[in-house]
């Protein structure tokens, strides 16, 4: 979660944190404490104080891994959730097999960017959607430029892919650890050689720490001992897999806890907050019943982050097993992520459209005519920066000053351009689409 000074880095609650070894003495009472108890109210608080030291972890808690929630608290964030899943899929079902292809090669790479982002990893749009776009099957533009394979990004990918064609069978450890061994086919985390493959067995404490300089480290998290992940996982695993679990609570539920638990857990030496966001894609393909990837979880984490960290940790922490405000947060992000999708859809039908429209009335227009009149409607609703000039639109479209200022004279004078200023200063914007101008 937090980095550290020479440190082995792993991925934490969103964030990269650190294997961290050391010796823990355990817990004493100062001298005299019980002493000091003259009465059974205080006794009585320091048995408390006690027992909330012994249940710091919320894996340390009798109830472990029975999680609960308020299912009447949950209900304004789940109907949100689902309206909002509701109109995109609605959308989405009237869209063109050509443009459900765009959408999906979309949502993959805005996927994979934001999975890996969150861990502090830069991946490169252009050869994610490159990568994507082999996967799904879509043929990229003759104009695009080629780019080389990346590993990073082919192994992010590697990931998704797997993770969403999973969602007709069971889940099994063996999935994890090919997804685990995806994700680092070098096996090395950086510079670091990890365990791939397979459950961390390392004996000292997987934590989460800021390092402070001159101080005791500040641990936000303490994963269960590894001897104990096996077992653990397969509770997971079981209750990811029962049927009663999942016709008994909603799927954005299921999700959101299995999410959870796997964090909590941390199996893993690296990688546990790219695989844990896979379980979740995995269990929201299964309630969808579909393995079309139209929305991107991850994008919408990655943009509340912070939220995200804060979450987490306060979920992860006992004694209770209440996960209520952790379930509520996740679903908001769901409904999001869904909104964003309807947002680009709505935006796609409208340009077709306007093209639709242009190719009828106004067959005359040049191409490099088309390619600003598109560039300024990608700009809107904000309208492009500083607005269109002679030598902007020389500089897009390669055509000489001359050609640029007839070219834009002829887009004002059809009505498509809005034209203001004098001299140097004229600028052109384009007409707002509620405008008859065509």
């Amino acid at each position: 979660m937090r980095s550290g000074r020479r440190r082995r880095r792993r991925e934490g609650e969103g964030r990269s944190a650190h294997r961290v070894a050391r010796r823990r003495r355990p817990t004493r009472p100062k001298r005299g404490y019980w002493a000091e108890a003259k009465s059974d109210e205080l006794r009585f608080k320091c048995e408390a104080q006690m027992a909330k030291m012994r249940f710091m972890w919320i894996w340390q808690s009798a109830d472990w891994p029975h999680f609960k929630f308020d299912a009447q608290a949950l209900q304004p964030a789940l109907a949100s959730a689902r309206v909002a899943q509701g109109r995109m899929l609605g959308m989405a079902s009237g869209l063109q097999l050509v443009d459900l292809g765009e959408l999906q090669l979309t949502e993959w790479a805005l996927e994979a960017v934001a999975t890996a982002q969150i861990e502090g990893e830069l991946l490169q749009i252009n050869s994610v959607r490159a990568s994507a776009a082999r996967r799904l099957g879509l043929t990229q533009s003759s104009r695009a430029r080629p780019t080389q394979r990346e590993p990073r990004a082919e192994a992010t990918l590697d990931v998704i892919e797997a993770a969403m064609a999973q969602w007709p069978g069971p889940l099994a450890a063996s999935s994890l650890f090919d997804w685990h061994a995806a994700l680092f086919p070098n096996g090395r985390s950086g510079i670091t050689r990890i365990v791939t493959g397979a459950y961390r067995t390392h004996p000292e404490p997987m934590q989460i720490v800021t390092p402070r300089l001159g101080k005791p480290d500040t641990v936000h998290y303490e994963a269960p001992p590894s001897r104990d992940v096996p077992s653990q996982m397969q509770a997971l695993i079981d209750w990811f897999n029962d049927d009663k679990v999942r016709s008994g609570i909603d799927g954005i539920v299921r999700a959101a806890v299995a999410h959870l638990w796997f964090e909590t857990i941390h199996p893993f030496e690296d990688g546990n907050g790219r695989i844990g966001r896979a379980l979740s894609d995995l269990a929201l393909a299964q309630d969808m019943r579909s393995s079309q990837r139209l929305f991107s979880l991850s994008q919408q984490i990655w943009l509340d982050r912070q939220g995200y960290y804060a979450q987490l940790q306060t979920g992860s922490r006992g004694p209770g097993m209440d996960v209520t405000p952790w379930v509520q947060w996740f679903a908001a992000r769901v409904e999001q992520a869904c909104l964003a999708t309807l947002d680009q859809m709505q935006t796609a039908a409208r340009k077709s459209a306007f093209w639709l429209e242009l190719q009828a009335t106004h067959p005359e227009l040049t191409p490099s005519q088309r390619k600003v009149l598109n560039k300024l409607f990608d700009a809107q609703p904000q309208g492009f920066a500083g607005g269109m000039s002679t030598e902007k639109y020389t500089a897009i479209t390669c055509v000489s000053r001359a050609t640029a200022y007839r070219e834009l004279t002829q887009l004002a004078e059809a009505g498509l351009l809005e034209r203001s200023g004098q001299g140097r200063g004229t600028r052109y914007a384009l007409v707002p689409l509620n405008s008859n101008r065509i």
